[in-house]
């Protein structure tokens, strides 16, 4: 899948590209990197980015890179660890695949500010549904 028929496909999962902002940047085999310019309704009642909206990220990247019109993956577990809050006014987030297997993949995605501090961790079990 092209940069742009990825971009077309993911359209519809609206949450994250229409209410969250987040923009496909690269694909590539078992790999996404997505980003997101953080606004003032992405942050919590104490001036810092809500959890969701790092794990948002981090979840629409690992759907980017394991799912096609093709091919589709669910997510049936998450683990997050957050390190710290951004630096700056972006949140970049990297999947890459640990293992494939024939049902089951394990992916991790890293999310970092803009100046490529890491903020959180997500290590993602998904199951192949087609």
């Amino acid at each position: 899948m092209t940069l742009e028929e990825a971009r077309e496909f993911f359209k519809q999962d609206r949450y994250a590209t229409e209410a969250t902002g987040i923009v496909i940047d690269e694909i590539g085999e078992n790999y996404s990197k997505v980003s997101l310019e953080l606004k003032n309704h992405h942050k919590a009642a104490g001036d810092h980015v809500m959890g969701g909206v790092f794990y948002t990220i981090a979840d629409f990247a690992f759907a980017v890179a394991t799912n096609s019109p093709e091919h589709l993956t669910v997510t049936i577990s998450a683990n997050a660890s957050y390190y710290r809050q951004p630096k700056d006014g972006k949140l970049i987030a990297e999947c890459r695949m640990c293992k494939e297997g024939k049902r089951n993949c394990f992916y991790e995605s890293t999310v970092t500010d803009g100046q490529g501090n890491t903020c959180v961790k997500v290590a993602f079990t998904g199951a192949h549904i087609n």
